[in-house]
Order: C-alpha cells, then structure tokens, then sequence
C-alpha cells in the first residue's frame, strides 16, 4: 500500500439504524430498560459493525504482532531483547500466557513475527519480519517510510485472511521487549503530555529505571521535535511521521489491523497501552475507523485511558492489569459471551406475562 492509497481510504459510516434496531430489541425483555447498561449498545454497536441485526461473537482470534525495539539498549527494561525471541516460542508451542487464556475463553491466536531480532523461523509463527527489530528510537528513526507502510500493509492483510476465514471478532496483542517506551513516546507526540506525566513502569522497573525511561522519552522526543515541520504536514502526515520517527514494528502493524477492521467490516478489540496508541495512530491516519474499536480495559499504565479518552472509546474492564499480549482484550470476551447468550435467549416481557417497561421520550442514548 502507497501512502496516497492509505491516506484516501475512507471507513463506510456504521448503519445506526441497525444499532437502533438492536437497540429496541433490548428493551422488549423482560428486565429494566437499559438494564445491562454499556454491553446493550456493545452488542448494538458489533451488529452495525458487522451490518446485521443478529450480531454474532462466537469465532473470534487474537493477532499478536512481536517486534523488538532497539531502545532497549537504553536501559529501559529490566530485561533483554532476548525475551521477546524466548516468549515468541512460547506463543509458537501455545503456551505463552495469551495462548493458555485464549484456550480458556474459546480463541484462537496468531502470532506475528513482524520484527524479532532473530534470523530464526520460529515454529508455530507466521513469519511476516520487516526487519530485524526497530531502530533505537532514542538516536534514529524506529523505520523508513516504506518499512512502516509494509507494516500496515501486513496488519490489513491479517485481517483480510481472518475474515474470509469467517471470523466474527478480533482482539489485538503485541510482544516486544521495550515497547512500553516506544508507545509512550508516541503517545505524548501525539498527544502533547510530558513523559513525566504517563511513563510508566513497564514489566516492572524499579524508581532509577523508570527515570532513565523517562530521560530516554524526553531525548526522543527532543530529536523528534527537531525534525518535525508542523507547518508543512497534515494531521495524516504527522501521524505517520510519529509512527516512523517513535514506533515499531509491533505497533505499526496493529495500526494496519485497526484499519483493517474498519475496511473488512469487523470489530477490533483493543488491549492495554500499546495496542490503544496504535488504535489512536489509525484513527488518525483513517478517520472514522475508531467506530469498528472497542476498547476491553483501561490498564494500569496510566496513558491508556487518556488514549480511550481521545478516541471517545469507553472501557469495559478495570482490572488494573499490564500484562499485554492481548490478555486483556481476551478478558473481555466471556463478558460477550454471556451479554450475546441472554440477548438471544433471555424471556422477553411478552413470553413471562409482565408488564413492560417504557423508556421515555426524555430519554436520551448516548
């Protein structure tokens, strides 16, 4: 996909109709009007998404894309690159953490290697690298533009298979050693915020690591500003910039899955911070894709409600979790599942002889 291509797609706008239909439909079982509160207009929403009144979750899958980031020899992680190789095994043997939790919640998983810094072809692996890990984003640019279109182009085309494969829902995932970094960076590019204000810990840095994570943010976004020509770039052209400038492979190619949603007509589920920053990177660069997201938690790093603020997303979990791969988004589906079995077997007032209730003119559904 060319840049011009990218910039010129345009997501059909959703049919509310169907989601008042849905809706309506809510309201005639037998329970309070607006009883089970945000799930109706979620079921709603995934029936405009997949334009139907009979919304279905059943099939669903998990793309993880993994990546390292060269920042990392910053001393942003209490852990080496060599992790992201070590857990991509894992997710390739299906016994990574999101691997166990998909099994539990009926999904299945697609690991992405889109960027580990290995020559190795890991079994059980979809082999899609770009390169071997992005650049350290503290001295470089993370990508070239052609690296970073490549990356979307890849999460679009994952998105494409899965849905001719039939899947009915997708949830987004990510592996990378140091991409806590590389997704705050972005997120206070695109959103202004001091590093002081939403670094934080990752996967568990003590008081000095999570300041030297700090420095390193403030420094890339130093040699960021210093490139940047506010002036001469559209919103889409910052957007992309960013993504080059701070990004990585994992988060470029989630980008390309969240347009991908909203070109293929399927729901995106997105997880914790980076797949979040990546929504709003989509967003951005194809406005009106944030209609076919939905946002499971709210996390425990601090910018991803700030991100789900900006994308006027609500969250449907809060569990205080910062654990990535997905394993949030995943969480989220028993929830489905159950909002979906009541809504299509639940007792409607008129089959348990009770009175219905009115929702009144004055009502207003947001």
């Amino acid at each position: 996909m060319t840049k011009q291509e990218l910039f010129h797609l345009q997501p059909d706008p959703l049919d509310r109709q169907i989601e008042e239909n849905i809706r309506q439909c809510w309201d005639l079982h037998a329970k309070p009007i607006d009883g089970f509160g945000d799930f109706e207009g979620l079921l709603a929403r995934i029936g405009a998404i997949q334009n139907t009144t009979q919304p279905t979750v059943k099939k669903r899958g998990l793309i993880i894309m993994i990546s390292d980031n060269k920042v990392v020899k910053e001393g942003v992680s209490q852990v080496g690159e060599q992790v992201t190789r070590e857990v991509a095994q894992s997710l390739g043997k299906g016994i990574s953490t999101a691997s166990v939790l998909a099994k539990g919640v009926g999904c299945d998983v697609f690991p992405i290697d889109i960027g580990i810094n290995s020559s190795d072809l890991i079994p059980g692996i979809d082999h899609q690298k770009i390169a071997m890990g992005a650049g350290n984003i503290r001295r470089s640019a993370a990508m070239t533009e052609e690296q970073a279109l490549k990356a979307i182009t890849c999460g679009i085309a994952q998105v494409k298979k899965r849905k001719e494969e039939g899947y009915h829902l997708l949830a987004t995932g990510e592996m990378g050693i140091g991409n806590t970094t590389t997704s705050t960076a972005l997120l206070c590019a695109l959103t202004q915020k001091a590093p002081k204000d939403v670094t934080g810990r990752g996967a568990g840095l003590n008081n000095a690591g999570l300041l030297r994570k700090r420095t390193v943010i403030e420094d890339s976004l130093a040699r960021y500003n210093a490139l940047k020509t506010t002036g001469a770039m559209s919103e889409k052209e910052q957007a992309l910039f960013a993504l080059i400038q701070l990004g990585g492979f994992d988060i470029a190619g989630l980008v390309g899955v969240f347009i991908g949603g909203s070109v293929y007509r399927i729901p995106i589920v997105i997880d914790g911070l980076i797949s979040s920053v990546a929504a709003l990177i989509a967003e951005q660069l194809v406005p009106g894709c944030r209609h076919y997201m939905i946002a499971s938690h709210s996390g425990r790093e601090g910018g991803t409600s700030l991100v789900l603020q900006r994308l006027n997303l609500p969250s449907y979990l809060n569990g205080n979790m910062a654990l990535g791969e997905g394993t949030g988004a995943l969480l989220l589906f028993p929830l489905l599942d159950a909002i979906a079995y009541y809504y299509y077997n639940g007792a409607m007032f008129a089959d348990a002889n009770i009175k219905a209730y009115k929702r009144f003119e004055e009502d207003h559904r947001i």
